[in-house]
Formats: structure tokens, C-alpha cells, sequence
């Protein structure tokens, strides 16, 4: 796994965090890994509500952080930001999910 030498772990504001995360989340595979785990996760929440079984709730770590975390471990090969910096890197998550949306970040080279 990469190191962290010389990098800013500690942030002020999650707009200072936000481009470490960016940059945390380069390779694309990762990217894709976590966009594809967000989807999941809304679909596990509708699922939820459509059919009124909130036990499927619990799923949502599972496949949120499951993509994730395989796109850290095996492509970014680093650690993931959720260990280190938990609200901000959940909120990283869906801000990067909204910006890959809006075509602000790329799923492709």
C-alpha cells in the first residue's frame, strides 16, 4: 500500500479535504468501484421503502463500503479515507458521487 509521507492529514473544512480525497480516488477503476457502490446503495434504500423490509438497510455498509474498499485495496492501492477521516470521506463519497453526475469528474481517461 502507498505511504503517507508528507501529506496533509489533518484538514479545517471539508473543502480543504475534498481535493485530498479527489486525489485519494484517481485511479479509475477505484472511481468507478465507488460510483457503482453509491448507486447500489440508493437502490438497497428504495428497495427498503418500495417494499416497506427495512432490514435491508442494514446492506448498505456492506455494498457501499464493499465496492470501495476493493477499488482502494486492489487498484489505488492505498488506504481508504474512511479510517482516518469518516464524516468527511462519507461526505466525500456523495460529493464525488454528484460531481461524476454533473461530468465535474471523469469515469474515464
Amino acid at each position: 500500500m502507498a505511504t503517507e509521507s508528507n501529506v496533509q492529514t489533518q484538514f479545517q473544512s471539508f473543502s480543504e479535504f475534498y481535493p485530498y480525497y479527489l486525489a485519494e480516488h484517481a485511479n479509475l477503476t477505484c472511481r468507478k468501484l465507488h460510483f457503482i457502490g453509491s448507486w447500489l446503495v440508493l437502490g438497497v434504500i428504495a428497495s427498503s421503502l418500495i417494499t416497506s423490509n427495512f432490514a435491508l438497510l442494514w446492506l448498505i455498509p456492506v455494498v457501499g463500503y464493499g465496492f470501495a474498499w476493493v477499488g482502494h485495496f486492489f487498484y489505488e492501492k492505498n488506504r481508504p479515507a474512511t479510517f482516518r477521516h469518516p464524516l468527511y470521506s462519507l461526505l466525500g463519497d456523495w460529493v464525488m458521487f454528484k460531481d461524476i453526475l454533473i461530468g465535474k469528474v471523469s469515469l474515464s481517461a
